[in-house]
């Protein structure tokens, strides 16, 4: 019995330094690489990739308009205004925008293709400068004269001018009627409609990450959001995010859903479980005050040995009331 009421207040006071200890020096980190030396080769690797391109750590902006003119001034616009938030994002590029797909683009096309579109534009040469010369109502009219003086000279098809006559229509209409109105050039340069991949733009941003937070590239997520919604009304564009950041974020503000509730039905099964195995109100109280114990030696421990605990190190402790309500169970049996 002596030893007993020895056993118990010693267990009482590391019980009570440990909590202190851990109150005081709680940190938790959601780096989960953080959980791997820096020291290993492959590791060493993979930290100087990050450095020099910024692939693993980026969110990467979607940016879906109407049209290719307007995905790639929505693009552009935002991609310039997401540069200036230095406090959030540590680089902005779109590469897609960038100067030298500008000059060169047209070279990384199929010969098929590009032969295709620059004999379309030759063809259109009097219609592209009477609207480059005149974007009123007056240079359209003009250009339309034009389409005349093609097909009175059978240069042009009535089938040819169909589409890109009910594209005229179509905005016309939007804007008689106060919708929102797109119309694509590029449509008609092309002579064909728009395919999908056309009217997305994209954009790598690398964030400013705050480990200390359950979500560390939630305040950069939100801050593309707000920058994105003047600019994304503007263009009738809409603007998505996904990459390793943003997919991660959303994987642990998973943690958060429901925590309460959940953590209620758990206390609740995990009581019932104890109740059929050991009906005893005194060895249920018994068990609880052990898990107790443990947890908060645990917790001490692990601060003291790493410094800062992971969001991998819910899972284990998880797992370390679940080995203990198992070996309570299998001492009542046995």
């Amino acid at each position: 019995m002596n030893r007993a009421k020895s056993v118990i207040a010693l267990a009482a006071l590391l019980t009570l330094g440990s909590i202190i200890y851990a109150s005081t020096h709680f940190l938790i980190t959601s780096d989960i690489n953080a959980l791997l030396s820096p020291d290993l080769d492959w590791r060493r690797r993979e930290i100087e990739f990050e450095k020099a391109f910024g692939r693993l750590q980026s969110i990467n902006v979607v940016v879906d308009a109407p049209t290719p003119e307007l995905t790639t001034a929505a693009t552009d616009e935002l991609a310039n205004a997401l540069a200036k938030t230095t406090d959030h994002f540590q680089g902005v590029s779109a590469a897609a925008g960038s100067e030298f797909f500008a000059r060169n683009g047209l070279l990384f096309q199929p010969t098929s293709e590009l032969q295709a579109k620059l004999g379309l534009l030759s063809q259109a040469e009097a219609l592209i400068s009477d609207v480059s010369g005149d974007d009123s109502l007056r240079g359209l009219i003009a250009a339309l004269e034009d389409v005349l003086i093609g097909l009175n000279s059978n240069r042009v098809r009535f089938d040819d001018l169909a589409a890109p006559l009910n594209a005229f229509s179509d905005t016309l209409e939007d804007l008689r009627s106060g919708r929102p109105a797109s119309f694509s050039w590029q449509f008609l340069a092309q002579g064909r409609s728009t395919v999908r991949n056309e009217m997305l733009g994209f954009i790598q941003v690398r964030p400013v990450m705050d480990f200390s937070a359950l979500e560390p590239g939630l305040a950069a997520s939100q801050a593309i959001r707000r920058v994105a919604a003047p600019i994304a009304a503007k263009y009738q564009a809409r603007v998505r995010l996904t990459g390793p950041v943003a997919m991660a974020d959303e994987e642990f503000g998973t943690i958060r859903e429901n925590a309460g509730r959940n953590a209620v039905v758990t206390l609740a099964i995990v009581l019932l479980i104890l109740w059929l195995a050991l009906r005893s109100g005194r060895l249920m109280l018994a068990v609880f005050i052990n898990l107790f114990v443990g947890l908060a030696f645990t917790a001490a421990l692990g601060l003291m040995m790493v410094g800062a605990l992971n969001l991998i190190s819910v899972y284990f402790a998880v797992l370390f009331v679940g080995i203990g309500i198992c070996g309570a169970i299998r001492f009542r049996l046995e």
